[in-house]
C-alpha cells in the first residue's frame, strides 16, 4: 500500500511540473485565435484536438478536447491509486459529477441544445458522459431530469426538493450533499486527512462568504439566505447562521472580525473595489488563490500522502478552466488585460 502511494504521488508531482505556469497562460492570452489551437494542442492536448477536429472548429474544438482530456485524466489518476489512497482521491474527484449533474440541470431549465452540451461541456465522444446526455435528451423538465438522478448518491436529496422548487434549490442541495458526504468521509483522524477536512472547511467557508455578499446585493430574505449556508466551515461555524443571515453582510463582517485565521483588512480593501465595480471577481480570485496555497502547503507537508495526487487534480482543473476562459475570451473578442484579470 505504501508503494502505491508513492509511486502514484510521484507520478502526480511529475505531471503537475508540466502545467502551464503563469507566464505560459500570458503568452497565449495575446495569441490570435489562429495560433491559440495550436499551441493548447502543444501543450499536451493533441489527441483529444485530432478526435474532434473532424467534427468541430474554433472554440467548441479546443474546448471539447479541453474537457475529453480532464475526464480521462481523472479516470487514469483515479486507476493508479488503490485501497485508501484512493477512497481519499475519490473523496475529492467526487465533486466532478455533482457539476455534471449542474450541467445537466442548468441545460435542462434554459433548453440548451443537446448538440451544444455534447460538443463542449459534455464532449459525445467520451463515453463517460453518454449517461449525462441521455438524461438531457429525456428530460421535458427539471423534475424528469432529478428523477433520472434517483439512483446517484444525491439522488435522494434532490427528489425530496418540493416539485416546484428552482434550480438554486437543487444546486443548493447537491452543494450541501457533497460537502456533507466528504467530510462524513474523512473521519480518520491521520494528518492528510486532517489537512483535506480543513481544505473542505475553507471551500467551504469561502462559498458561504460569497453567498452572504450575493444575497445583500440582491437583497433577499433572511430564509432564503440561510438555505443557502452549507454547514462544515471553520471560520463561519453553523452556529453563527442564524445572526449572519437576519444581519447580512454587517453580521457577516462582525463574524469575520473575530477570527485569528483570516485576513480581514485585505478581505475589506477587496469590498472595496466590489463596490466601485460591481462584481465579486476579485473576491472570487482571492478565495480560490487561498485554496490553492493551502493544498500547495498540505501536499508538501504529506508527500507520501494522497494529498500531492489531490493537488495534481485541482490544479489540472484550473488548468482547464483557465484554457477554457482564455479561448471562448479569444474567439470572443475580449482584450488581453479582461482575460489576465480572470485567470490564476
Amino acid at each position: 500500500m505504501a508503494g502505491n502511494t508513492a509511486y502514484v504521488a510521484s507520478r502526480a508531482k511529475s505531471r503537475r511540473k508540466k502545467l502551464a505556469d503563469l507566464s505560459r497562460m500570458r503568452q497565449l492570452i495575446n495569441q490570435s485565435t489562429d495560433q491559440l489551437t495550436s499551441s493548447v494542442s502543444n501543450m499536451g492536448y493533441s489527441d483529444e484536438v485530432n478526435l474532434y477536429a473532424g467534427k468541430l472548429t474554433g472554440a467548441d474544438l479546443v474546448e471539447a478536447a479541453l474537457t475529453h482530456n480532464l475526464e480521462s485524466e481523472l479516470n487514469n489518476i483515479l486507476s493508479m491509486c488503490n485501497g485508501k489512497i484512493r477512497n481519499i482521491v475519490e473523496i475529492y474527484s467526487s465533486r466532478f459529477e455533482y457539476q455534471n449533474a449542474k450541467v445537466v440541470l442548468r441545460s435542462v431549465v434554459n433548453k440548451v441544445s443537446l448538440d451544444k452540451v455534447s460538443n463542449s461541456i459534455l464532449p459525445d465522444l467520451n463515453e463517460i458522459n453518454t449517461p449525462w446526455l441521455k438524461i438531457i435528451e429525456n428530460s421535458d423538465d427539471l423534475r424528469s431530469a432529478v428523477l433520472q438522478m434517483r439512483r446517484k448518491s444525491f439522488g435522494s436529496d434532490l427528489k425530496s426538493l418540493s416539485e416546484d422548487s428552482r434550480l438554486s434549490d437543487y444546486e443548493d442541495a447537491l452543494d450541501r450533499h457533497y460537502y456533507k458526504s466528504a467530510i462524513m468521509s474523512l473521519k480518520t483522524n491521520n494528518p492528510p486527512t486532517r489537512y483535506l477536512r480543513d481544505y473542505l472547511a475553507m471551500e467551504i467557508d469561502h462559498r458561504n462568504m460569497l453567498n452572504v455578499l450575493e444575497a445583500d446585493s440582491i437583497g433577499i430574505t433572511p430564509e432564503e439566505t440561510a438555505s443557502m449556508l452549507i454547514p462544515g466551515g471553520k471560520i463561519l461555524p453553523t452556529r453563527s447562521f442564524t445572526t449572519i443571515a437576519a444581519g447580512g453582510r454587517s453580521a457577516l463582517m462582525d463574524v469575520l472580525r473575530a477570527s485569528s485565521k483570516f485576513d480581514m483588512t485585505h478581505f475589506e480593501t477587496l469590498l472595496e473595489e466590489v463596490s466601485k465595480s460591481r462584481s465579486l471577481d476579485s473576491v472570487v480570485t482571492w478565495f480560490k488563490e487561498r485554496e490553492y496555497k493551502f493544498m500547495k502547503k498540505m501536499s508538501y507537508l504529506h508527500p507520501i500522502s494522497a494529498l500531492p495526487i489531490v493537488y495534481y487534480v485541482a490544479m489540472k482543473v484550473q488548468e482547464v478552466a483557465d484554457l477554457r476562459i482564455i479561448v471562448r475570451g479569444r474567439f470572443a473578442g475580449l482584450p488581453p488585460e479582461v482575460l489576465e484579470a480572470h485567470i490564476l
